[in-house]
């Protein structure tokens, strides 16, 4: 019993040392104690971490927090989407989508850590809160991912995550671990295991071996946990490797300013000679991890942070391009924002530029309209439209934007084409008591709408607005005779048909044969009438040509058609065989151009030239010469119209 008890003494006194020696060196490194030692130290090869950080663990020490933010924002600005609180791990705050939104964290303290008073930050690592957070920005031409930040924490105060808002929100996704309040550990109880607690959270105990004299650290699997009702036996001392791990220095400082870090290097060498061997000869496992500490902490000289170009203002044609530009400097790696006489010594890049996605293409107008097709109703009218490129080339229509193409036809109106002769009944009062005297009627021209046939105007026929009349004989000798009908003009349909009135003088000798204007007192009978035999049926009738729509190299010309019955309403009982045309080719000799051999273009753009007004000075008239000679002749064309 009592061997027993001092071999537990040494081995107890042993750990402590070790215990003592592990803290030193842990405040030596500025790293805690509980971190110098892995998983596997604690409880053995074999074990790992959970999600909690606890080694071995089942996760049932904390819980994670996730969800979306999915509110729509209206106003620009800094929108709160979530709150992290104090001692959160694995966090992950990431866009859904990529958009010109940003991401930016704030400190409860009121101190921004990523994106702060409307700066974007560079991607990379930024310290807060007690932990590092990696700021990731995507690529925004090849990549579709959107923004985020990551950190392993904990944190040791409350962050908040803000949106700063731009555009529609495509949704942002938050997760962290947060530790559950008052849960002991389910496999160790904290007042049962060798050690007592357990240390830093992570569910495992500290077994330390023996540290030698000069700084050199031991390790190996530890025993398992001994029940109090069992004494433990005795083992024989284990044999002493003949190489160690050994302290030989640092690494070089990972930065030249600004906060960098240089970490411990371990070395493995003979524990007599102290001479360095491969490190195959010493055992991997109790190799100590590498301790960073800062270095180089005096600010990094300012410098001119370039922004990403934004995108060009056109789509096509000269445009306009802007990037941030701002001055900032490296301190404990923090990237701040400074004054820009900071980096006076420096040349300030360009925030603006010009861009040009594209030649643009335009539509261009070439020709007046032409005149109606048609000299009265409803014809068209046509004009030359092309699509022309910045550069005064005629290109495919598809160079040009489809739905703003100026009409190249249109409908024109010149009036109603059918009119008639419309008059009243003949008044009622002849201008003389007795013998030849005039009563009158109102004759109009107004539009037919009945027949809708396309005559000129109404007509040369103008009906007679004048009629003789007589209220009886002042001379009962002298009378009017008239002969018998001759036939109808025409076999179908309305024709006229002739006899012969002449004045007489009745005598005891016999009729005398007068002038008619001897019987001038009495009424003339009527020496012409219409006649209709039978009806005719239904008959094509059209009006004149209209006018060439060219006068050169083949234009058209129009009339119009109509199928009317006998009493002039529009029938369909025509045949179709017989429809006369309504539209025929006039005009086909080629034109003969008047082409001026001095007068050529002597560059490329004098469509240019022409848009300018540029036509009235001498030298642009001369080196633009066919150009502006163009514009001039449709000038006067246009004046002369008017």
């Amino acid at each position: 019993m009592q061997v027993a008890f001092s071999w537990l003494h040494r081995r107890m006194l042993s750990a402590l040392v070790l215990l003592v020696l592990v803290c030193l060196q842990a405040q030596v490194l500025g790293k805690p104690w509980s971190q110098t030692l892995g998983c596997d130290d604690y409880l053995g090869s074999g074990n790992v971490l959970d999600k909690c950080g606890v080694c071995g663990g089942d996760n049932s020490t904390c819980k994670v927090v996730s969800g979306v933010f999915k509110h729509p924002l209206t106003k620009v600005g800094y929108h709160k989407i979530v709150e992290i609180p104090e001692g959160a791990t694995k966090i992950n705050v990431t866009e859904m989508i990529k958009s010109q939104n940003n991401l930016a964290l704030r400190s409860r303290s009121g101190r921004s850590i990523i994106n702060g008073n409307w700066a974007i930050d560079r991607p990379g690592m930024y310290e807060g809160a007690g932990t590092m957070f990696t700021y990731r920005r995507p690529n925004e031409i090849s990549n579709t991912a959107g923004e985020s930040f990551l950190a392993e924490g904990p944190t040791n105060e409350i962050l908040d995550v803000f949106m700063i808002y731009r555009q529609p929100n495509p949704g942002v996704h938050y997760e962290y671990v947060v530790p559950v309040e008052n849960r002991a550990n389910p496999q160790f109880p904290p007042d049962t295991r060798p050690g007592g607690n357990t240390v830093n959270g992570r569910g495992g105990y500290i077994h330390p071996s023996h540290p030698n004299q000069e700084g050199y650290v031991h390790g190996r699997g530890y025993p398992p946990q001994i029940p109090d009702n069992q004494v433990p036996v005795p083992q024989p001392p284990r044999r002493q490797r003949e190489h160690s791990w050994k302290l030989m220095g640092t690494t070089d400082c990972s930065a030249t300013c600004g906060r960098g870090t240089r970490y411990t290097v371990f070395r493995c060498v003979h524990r007599v000679t102290h001479e360095q061997v491969t490190d195959s000869l010493c055992d991997s496992a109790t190799r100590p991890s590498p301790q960073g500490e800062p270095c180089n902490m005096h600010p990094c000289p300012a410098y001119w942070d370039i922004g990403e170009w934004s995108e060009c203002s056109k789509t096509c044609g000269l445009g306009m391009q802007h990037r941030q530009v701002l001055c900032r400097q490296v301190y404990a790696n923090r990237t701040l924002n400074v004054q820009t006489s900071r980096c006076q010594h420096l040349e300030r890049p360009e925030t603006t530029s010009t861009c040009q996605l594209k030649i643009c293409s335009e539509w261009q107008i070439r020709t007046d309209w032409t005149t109606c097709s048609v000299p009265c109703g409803v014809g068209q009218k046509s004009r030359e439209v092309r699509c022309v490129s910045n550069v005064g080339d005629t290109v495919l229509d598809q160079e040009c934007n489809m739905r703003l193409r100026p009409n190249d036809v249109e409908n024109c109106d010149m009036g109603p084409c059918a009119k008639s002769w419309f008059f009243t009944e003949w008044g009622n009062q002849c201008s003389a008591e007795c013998g030849l005297g005039v009563r009158t009627r109102s004759v109009l021209c107004l539009t037919n709408h009945i027949s809708s046939l396309p005559l000129e105007g109404c007509g040369s026929e103008r009906p007679q607005e004048n009629q003789v009349c007589n209220n009886g004989p002042c001379d009962t000798r002298i009378e009017w005779f008239t002969g018998r009908w001759s036939q109808c003009s025409a076999e179908c349909g309305t024709g006229t048909q002739q006899r012969e009135v002449v004045c007489l003088m009745k005598s005891d000798e016999g009729f005398a044969v007068l002038p008619p204007y001897e019987c001038s007192s009495l009424d003339r009978p009527l020496n012409q009438q219409t006649c209709q035999l039978k009806p005719c049926g239904a008959k094509w009738y059209h009006t004149d040509w209209s006018s060439c729509s060219k006068t050169c190299e083949g234009g058209f010309r129009v009339r119009e058609v109509r199928c009317l019955s006998d009493d002039m309403l529009t029938s369909e009982a025509c045949a179709a065989q017989a429809r006369p045309g309504e539209r025929e080719a006039c005009n086909r000799e080629p034109c003969l151009p008047q082409i001026d051999e001095n007068c050529r273009d002597k560059y490329f753009n004098c469509n240019v030239v022409v848009q300018a007004r540029l036509c009235v000075y001498n030298y642009y008239k001369a080196a633009c010469c066919a150009s502006c000679s163009r514009v001039s002749q449709r000038q006067a064309g246009f004046r002369g119209r008017r």
